[in-house]
């Protein structure tokens, strides 16, 4: 696990770090090729633009193509709020495009290789630096939380006799990206009896977590717990709600997710957490 994973808030808008750096990427891209293609006289902005987009419809696309039969509808398959993209397609489609518009215009090469070469050097630059220094595989943090029920309880203390892998789930009844994904990740604690679900409210009280449950019909939801100060947020570096985190079967964070999830964009995530080494470390 990397600093990238973490999240970061900037005004209304939150998402992980290695989205952050992404943007940051493309905006360099965008301002080396504006200042290379001025002075040649050629506008390559419209062309990265599209080169962007063409890049996040094949990522999702390819996604979507993946994980066909994990969407409720056609609508379903178009609201990218869940994350449900696939990397490689998208800079294999970007990639694509430019090649074409490269070889189509030949002036606006240099431009283009120049913007392509910026944008790289920030994201890998960037990118990399965090992932060394913030790479740890990291066991579940010693957080003290309550039950409904008021019983105390800790991540690993729930853990360590169970020894399943664990899906944590940092929520509030007022967000509404944690309303909306509350019944997918429902259906998942149902379908999965072999994974823990945890849902770790962050900074509400008993009260009205309850009424939430009661009026979404959620119920029967298991292994709710209260975070009052909101400890496990700070903890993790989750500083944006939903974060969902990862954990194997031995209690190490295996992976992260910073937003909404759906079904689609669920599935992956549980399918390399069934195939996580096993360790026996669980202490914070």
């Amino acid at each position: 696990m990397s600093l990238l994973d973490r999240s970061l808030a900037i005004g209304p808008f939150g998402l992980s770090l290695e989205r952050w750096l992404l943007i940051a990427a493309a905006l360099i891209a965008l301002l080396v090729g504006g200042l290379l293609g001025r002075r040649r006289r050629v506008a390559v902005g419209d062309a990265l633009l599209t080169a962007l987009v063409v890049g996040l419809i094949a990522a999702r696309l390819a996604f979507v193509l993946r994980y066909s039969g994990q969407f409720e509808g056609f609508v379903a398959m178009l609201d990218i709020r869940d994350g449900g993209f696939r990397p490689l397609a998208g800079l294999l489609g970007a990639g694509a495009f430019l090649a074409w518009r490269a070889w189509r215009w030949p002036v606006t090469r240099r431009p283009l290789a120049g913007a392509v070469l910026a944008g790289g050097l920030v994201w890998t630059g960037l990118a990399g630096s965090l992932q060394l220094i913030g790479t740890t595989s990291r066991p579940l943090p010693e957080v003290a939380m309550t039950t409904l029920a008021g019983e105390p309880i800790s991540l690993p203390t729930f853990a360590k006799p169970r020894g399943r892998p664990m899906v944590v789930n940092l929520w509030a009844s007022w967000c509404p990206p944690c309303r909306r994904e509350m019944p997918v990740l429902a259906a998942a604690q149902r379908r999965h009896g072999d994974i823990d679900f945890v849902f770790a409210n962050q900074g509400e009280n008993r009260a009205r977590v309850e009424d939430f449950l009661a009026t979404e019909g959620l119920g029967g939801l298991r292994h709710v717990w209260l975070d009052r100060p909101g400890q496990l947020g700070r903890t993790t570096g989750a500083q944006v709600m939903p974060t969902t985190l990862f954990y194997s079967a031995g209690g190490r964070l295996v992976d992260s997710h910073v937003g909404e999830l759906s079904r689609a964009s669920l599935t992956p995530y549980l399918e390399r957490l069934t195939t996580a080494p096993t360790s026996t470390d669980t202490r914070g």
